[in-house]
């Protein structure tokens, strides 16, 4: 591509008035642009019609908007896939957050916000022009069809939301009837307006519409044999009652369910020692059979007492909230109530949790005399004639509660994702001992070789699990997608869901499979960087096959060829680089974003001389929530020190420690990398970036020793868009320890 370059700076929204542009005229022209103009709208339709006339007068077709942040006005200066563009914010991360520089700053040298404005220009010129457009990477005649793995109510959802959007649909499921735990319900729980009434499971009609719809493929008595291939061309071998038959596919959508936890844990409240204590699942297939009965003698239950959380909120058993046993059990006693209207229930519960339109039915059911007791039970014992006395806490009212002559007791089990069942496999260490570190810190990646999937891929045969044995996703910004690109886990199987809930994940799983076999098409990436055109691309000629790049790919992106080279699958990459910053020969590059690239920022920037007293901090800033959390600081108008320059990151895993060394030599004061948190809870958009990017950061003491430099120079810190308030304090805080330091003894090299 013969680059043609064009700054473009804008002076509205307070730039102009903080800093002479002059300066950031003079810092365009340094380089070797064709046309540098200005503008005070530039994001108006006069700003935008300058930049076209020069586009299509001039030639231009590399463009440095120097202006706003690029998460904002994105559409505005969208000049064609065939332009490169790049955004350099000098609003929400110079103007915005220092103070504005004074009448006589140029002649004086205390242009800091001029001077950092500029530096923010060079750096996205050197960065533009390292710059290639990206090459799609498509796949011949991609496949658009959406298999779906089992036949209860997420996966009918799943498979009817797909088929209705006019795509191919092939469903999958083990048992030889559709329907799941449907089939074993006598009611489900108000699913419509006004959210107060039981409603009908209506299996059959559910079953019927997906048999009958054209586009929807429906296996029974089935299961998957081996899944090949990546996104747009998964190739899925089903065995169907001994027969085996071959489909395409462009995405997945897992929902397999869930089990009720194994009742044996439950001999604690009386199950297995005492006939009449019963479980949620043994309770409803009475009532379909029309009669609730006591187990010990066939007798009409007339006294039904119900305990929360058997299974579930106990370190010893299920740690979690299984979230629907609290609205089955209110179901089970509004039917107990339509069945029997002489029957007493009450509810023991720890806490009653019923979100959204669910609060209306618990009201309803507090009507209808349901006797609700907060506490944990203490004491389950039996009588001669097999009625049962049920101890508990009384949380509300003080002392003890004793409940006598129960007929039944109804344990609300929890649920246990079927990915859970199997074996599980151990964590393949790498050269870094990752696998530890990320053990220590409580993240877990764990691999469940629960037979589902039964993927042909290096990482493992099934999706990398929670420690509960539910599929790994990010549960805020994406929740259905897996570590697994193009499937997507829906229902029980993802999270302790109720029916309404799986509906309606269900639905969302559908709507990221379709997103994904259409971006797929287009050869672009899915989330986080949904629309990136760029891959990864190995110079294999300096591979030293370290299997860096295999083991450190958080989506199984990368398999090994037959010669152990690394062999990227593009369609299931994520575009987050990490394999990039793993690599220690640097022979993984995109068009877009490179080592040499972000080495070329780095050395961009105007180093000041030792005794000018100018420090500089570079931060290595993570797009996913650092910046947000920088543009936010900006927003709220918060100053922070003028000696920080920031460089975007795709993420913190693509860091490469050769860019610590790089700043260091080149004069660099500190080095600062803000990224995503991690740990149990992590909000690491590529999963383990920010952890990755701590472990490598834990081996560079040793660099920082051979140029004499101390350790305490380079540091990490996590950072969300809500700590948008502690950026000065963080900021401000390091440039103070550095001032203690002293200059890097570098600068004058």
């Amino acid at each position: 591509m013969d680059k043609k370059y064009g700054v473009y700076i804008c002076t509205g929204c307070g730039i102009g008035d903080a800093m002479d542009i002059d300066t950031l005229i003079e810092a365009a022209e340094e380089n070797n642009v064709q046309s540098c103009k200005t503008s005070p709208f530039l994001c108006g339709k006069e700003g935008v019609e300058m930049i076209k006339k020069d586009i299509e007068e001039e030639g231009i077709n590399t463009i440095i908007i120097a202006a706003c942040s690029g998460r904002v006005n994105y559409d505005v200066f969208d000049f064609g896939s065939d332009k490169i563009v790049e955004r350099a914010n000098i609003r929400e991360q110079v103007a915005w957050v220092h103070e504005p520089d004074g009448p006589d700053a140029v002649d004086e040298e205390e242009d800091h916000t001029g001077r950092h404005a500029a530096d923010v220009i060079h750096m996205a010129y050197a960065k533009v022009k390292s710059m290639e457009l990206p090459e799609p990477y498509k796949v011949e005649e991609p496949s658009k069809a959406i298999l779906v793995v089992g036949g209860g109510m997420a996966g009918i959802t799943a498979a009817l939301e797909s088929a209705n959007a006019g795509y191919k649909t092939v469903l999958v499921e083990k048992e030889a009837k559709l329907g799941g735990w449907l089939n074993k319900l006598y009611k489900v729980t108000p699913l419509k307006a006004p959210y107060t009434e039981l409603e009908d499971p209506n299996v059959d009609e559910k079953v019927k519409e997906l048999e009958e719809h054209p586009n929807i493929t429906v296996y029974t008595s089935a299961k998957i044999k081996k899944i090949a291939g990546a996104p747009g061309m998964f190739d899925a071998v089903i065995d169907v009652n001994g027969s085996e038959v071959q489909e395409r596919i462009g995405a997945i959508v897992l929902a397999a369910g869930s089990q009720p936890v194994d009742a044996e844990k439950l001999s604690h409240l009386g199950y297995g020692s005492y006939k009449n204590v019963v479980t949620h699942a043994e309770l409803e297939e009475m009532a379909k059979n029309g009669k609730i009965v006591r187990p010990s003698d066939g007798q009409e239950a007339k006294k039904i007492a119900f305990i929360q959380c058997a299974g579930s909120r106990d370190p010893e058993r299920l740690p979690y909230c299984s979230h629907a046993c609290c609205i089955e059990s209110l179901k089970q006693a509004a039917y107990v109530s339509e069945l029997n209207p002489e029957a007493m229930t009450y509810i023991f519960y720890k806490d009653i949790r019923s979100s959204g339109t669910y609060e209306h039915f618990y009201k309803k059911i507090q009507e209808t005399g349901a006797v609700f007791i907060k506490g944990d039970i203490t004491g389950i014992t039996e009588s001669g004639d097999g009625t049962l006395t049920v101890e508990s806490e009384d949380v509300l009212l003080g002392g003890k509660a004793s409940v006598e002559g129960v007929d039944l007791v109804v344990l609300a089990t929890g649920m246990v994702p079927n990915t859970a069942f199997g074996k599980e496999l151990e964590v393949e260490a790498d050269d870094e001992g990752a696998a530890d570190e990320k053990e220590e810190k409580g993240t877990q990646d764990v691999i469940i070789a629960s037979d589902i999937l039964n993927l042909d891929y290096r990482q493992g045969p099934e999706l990398p699990a929670l420690k509960y044995g539910f599929p790994d996703s990010h549960y805020i910004c994406f929740p259905y997608e897996t570590r697994r690109t193009g499937i997507y886990a829906a229902g029980s199987v993802r999270a302790p869901m109720d029916m309404a809930k799986a509906i309606t994940d269900a639905t969302g799983a559908a709507l990221k499979a379709i997103q994904c076999v259409e971006a797929t098409a287009q050869g672009a990436a899915v989330h986080p960087r949904s629309g990136d055109l760029s891959y990864p691309e190995f110079n294999l000629n300096r591979c030293t096959q370290c299997k860096r790049c295999t083991e450190e790919c958080p989506f199984g992106a990368i398999n090994e060829d037959e010669k152990t080279n690394p062999l990227i699958n593009p369609t299931r990459c994520r575009r987050c680089g990490t394999c990039m910053g793993a690599c220690p020969e640097r022979i993984i590059s995109f068009k877009n974003y490179s080592v040499p690239m972000i080495g070329n920022m780095i050395k961009a920037i105007e180093m000041p001389e030792e005794d000018e007293e100018k420090p500089r901090i570079l931060v290595f800033a993570c797009e996913n929530d650092a910046i947000p959390a920088l543009d936010m600081a900006g927003i709220n108008r918060l100053k922070y020190n003028p000696w920080v320059r920031v460089i975007p990151v795709r993420c913190l895993g693509s860091l490469n420690l050769v860019w610590i060394a790089d700043a260091m030599s080149e004069g660099y004061d500190g080095v600062l990398l803000m990224g995503c948190k991690h740990g149990d809870d992590y909000q690491c958009h590529f999963i383990k970036g920010s952890e990755l990017a701590e472990i490598r950061l834990s081996k560079v003491s040793e660099t920082l020793d051979r140029l004499g430099l101390e350790s305490e120079r380079v540091r990490a810190v996590e950072v969300n868009i809500m700590d948008y308030m502690k950026i000065p304090q963080i900021l401000d805080e390091f440039a103070e320890e550095l001032e203690e330091l002293g200059p890097n003894p570098m600068k004058d090299f």
